[in-house]
């Protein structure tokens, strides 16, 4: 499986992006799929993430409230929708995959290349 992050971008803060992670070569199902980022000088962290059964959804805290994720199992596609994003947001974005209910990036089998977000003062 090949996951494409696309979306990033340069935003004002306070302002709304929805960055997107398609698959191709194979299919999500069964995959869980998480949104992970890292900013310049840090280690990566994670964002959210959403199971394959029932769509149950996690959040980091700094993002519960602002951040929404989502996935269209028929277009093969998870979606972060980001709103009130903050200058702390700054980071390139990941999405992945894993069959284990986890929030560490180490136990994720499938990474896209990552979409950079810049969220300006």
């Amino acid at each position: 499986v090949q996951l494409q992050a696309s979306g990033g971008g340069l935003v004002q803060a306070g302002d709304s992006l929805r960055v997107s992670c398609a698959a191709s070569g194979g299919t999500l199902s069964g995959y869980g799929m998480g949104w992970f980022r890292q900013a310049p000088g840090k280690e990566r962290e994670f964002v959210a993430r959403i199971d394959w059964s029932y769509g149950s959804t996690y959040y980091t805290n700094s993002v519960k409230g602002r951040f929404t994720i989502s996935r269209d199992n028929a277009k093969n596609t998870v979606y972060l929708q980001m709103s009130g994003l903050k200058p702390e947001d700054t980071a390139v974005y990941y999405c992945a995959a894993s069959t284990r209910r986890t929030i560490d990036f180490r136990d994720y089998d499938y990474w896209g290349q990552g979409t950079q977000v810049t969220v300006s003062s």
